[in-house]
Parts: structure tokens; sequence; C-alpha cells
């Protein structure tokens, strides 16, 4: 069951892992919510040292459904400290905090409690904030590249970021197939 949710976490998150991007997300669905809970915590005890962390955003018991957010807080909190950003999530309706943390609380409450999906996660994700914008008002129409997102701004180095998230991806795939463990696979903050 381990190799499982590594298997996902590895496919999901590698440009995290290899310290190309500062937050990956992505859902789980399973049965054994014990198995997961208990995965998590591995998860920060053998990534932490990389200075990775691993939260589940978001539980929906409905369909026994997990966010889980695997970020380096670090490399989350240079992007969104930037002012254009802490304006963009002002904006939004987020209070305007010192640290990622509280920021993150905030998201996962709009995520529980909201009933439309908050798309400025794209910021948390390290996304262009040019996309995150272009994706709200246009209502996720009218992009110029989609891949990871769908990018408004310019489809070439949209491109070729994606292409670099592609051939990581596969390559960390490649190594934990081979037995390389998922601790050794994340790279060192």
């Amino acid at each position: 069951m381990n190799q499982d949710f590594d298997r996902i976490l590895i496919k999901q998150c590698s440009p995290t892992l290899a310290r190309l991007k500062p937050a990956s997300l992505f859902c789980i669905f399973t049965d054994r919510p014990d198995q997961l809970y208990r995965r998590v915590f591995e998860w920060n005890r053998l990534l932490g040292a990389s200075g990775i962390t691993v939260r589940i955003l978001k539980f929906c018991k409905r369909n026994s459904s997990f966010l889980i957010y695997v970020y380096r807080p670090k490399l989350l909190w240079d992007v969104l400290s930037r002012t254009e950003i802490l304006d963009f999530l002002f904006g939004m309706g987020y209070e305007t905090v010192s640290n990622p943390d509280r920021l993150l609380k905030q998201l996962s409450c709009r995520l529980c409690l909201n009933q439309e999906f908050p798309h400025e996660i794209g910021a948390f994700l390290g996304y262009p904030l040019t996309d995150v914008i272009g994706f709200i008002e246009h209502k996720g129409r009218d992009f110029t590249f989609s891949g990871y997102w769908k990018s408004y701004g310019d489809p070439v180095e949209a491109q070729k970021r994606f292409s670099l998230y592609r051939k990581c991806t596969s390559v960390y795939q490649k190594m934990f197939e081979n037995g390389t463990p998922i601790e050794r696979l994340a790279v060192a903050a």
C-alpha cells in the first residue's frame, strides 16, 4: 500500500521533489484513511530533511478523497511573499500574513467551506500570476497553451516549463521503479 501511495506522490510531485517548483497538489481516494494518515506522517519524516512538507488540505468524507499538498515552505514563501502575489491574495479576500502556514490555513478553509473551487490555488502551486489571473478572468477558456495548467502568457515559455516537468517526472518514476527510495529522490533544500 505504501508503494502505491509513493507512486502517486512521485507521479504528481516530482518537480517539487526536484526543487523545480515550490508545491504540488494531488487527490487520493482511499477506503483506508488510517493508512494514508500514517503515510503522510512518514513522508514528513522522510522528506523533512530535504525541506519538504506534506499536508492534507482537504478530506471529503462522502467519497473518501484527500487533497494532498506537497511543498517546500521556503520556496513557497519566496513566491507568496512577492508584493504582487500578496496583493492578489488580499484582493481575493485573504488576510495579509507574514508566513505561508497562515495562508495555507486560509486556503484549506476555502477548500472545505466554499462551494466554488478557489482557483487562486495556482499561486500556492507556483504558477505564474498571469496564468492564475488569466484562468480566473477567462473562466478556463482562451488560454495560449495547456499542460500542467492552462497558460495565459508566452506559450513557448509554458511549453518549455511543462517539458522540463514531464522529463523530471519520467526520470523520477524510472528511478523509483528501479529501487531508489523516495527520500533519495528529494533534492535537499
